[in-house]
């Protein structure tokens, strides 16, 4: 929560909390998959397990709002499927969060894979999501999608007040000598913003009634205006804050004031 502190007190507009991710619980509750264990005494391992990490991140929730003053909180949730989050919104909501965004990120790599199933998960998490909450819902898309202008007007329609290009897959990469697989770049670059600004280009001036923010790439001051310029109504920093500290969102803001000056707007 000071962490966040720092964020507002730099004048972010908003904060966007790290993500609950869903696999992480998953794969922590999966060691308690003991045939030792009774199935009564599994299964309550595991809802207690689920609740304790969804507790560390509600308190995270209540913390920062008493220290970001009015700066939005928004809560995060990395999830594969809508079993366990209507749930989770719930009491994400009743914490305080000011909106929630939803991260669908997954690789599709099943063979016999059926065609707009994976875009109709997005729909689906959406709408059991926005029948549990009255919180406005942001979903923040992976770069692997064939179509992002289809998908984005149909969670406009479903009720999204907002969509995120794009969200950052985890980096693999091989080390030669240990023959083992490694950990790629985990920062993003700032060649990284071109795509997200050719998709919020298009999509932006296809579909209408929703807002736009742009992710990855974000480093220098100009890429903000960059954004903006394509059609966001925000951007997502996360790395240049990871290397340079919060004080890059005050020069972000201050080049932004200034170029706006300079062009009379």
């Amino acid at each position: 929560a000071a962490k966040n502190q720092k964020l507002a007190e730099a004048g972010a507009g908003a904060i966007v909390l790290k993500s609950l991710f869903e696999e992480q619980i998953l794969m922590e509750t999966d060691h308690i998959d003991d045939p030792s264990f009774s199935p009564e005494s599994s299964d309550y391992l595991v809802a207690y397990l689920r609740q304790h990490k969804l507790n560390e991140y509600l308190q995270l929730i209540r913390d920062s709002k008493k220290v970001c003053g009015e700066v939005p909180v928004i809560a995060s949730i990395n999830c594969y499927d809508d079993s366990n989050w209507v749930d989770f919104a719930r009491q994400i909501e009743a914490a305080g969060a000011d909106a929630i965004e939803v991260n669908i990120l997954a690789l599709q790599t099943e063979v016999n894979y059926s065609y707009g199933a994976f875009e109709q998960r997005h729909i689906d998490i959406l709408r059991h999501v926005r029948s549990t909450v009255k919180l406005p819902v942001i979903m923040k898309l992976g770069d692997n999608l064939t179509n992002p202008v289809a998908l984005i007007n149909q969670l406009r329609a479903n009720g999204a007040a907002a969509v995120v290009l794009f969200n950052r897959f985890y980096q693999p990469d091989i080390d030669v000598e240990k023959l083992t697989q490694s950990i790629g770049h985990v920062l993003s670059n700032e060649a990284d913003l071109a795509k997200s600004l050719r998709w919020t280009g298009i999509a932006s001036a296809a579909v209408s009634g929703v807002d736009y923010a742009v992710s990855g790439g974000v480093h220098t001051p100009d890429a903000v205006v960059k954004a903006v310029l394509a059609g966001a109504s925000a951007v997502e920093v996360c790395s240049a804050i990871y290397s340079k500290g919060a004080g890059v969102i005050a020069e972000f803001c201050h080049f932004m004031e200034q170029w706006m000056e300079r062009k009379g707007m």
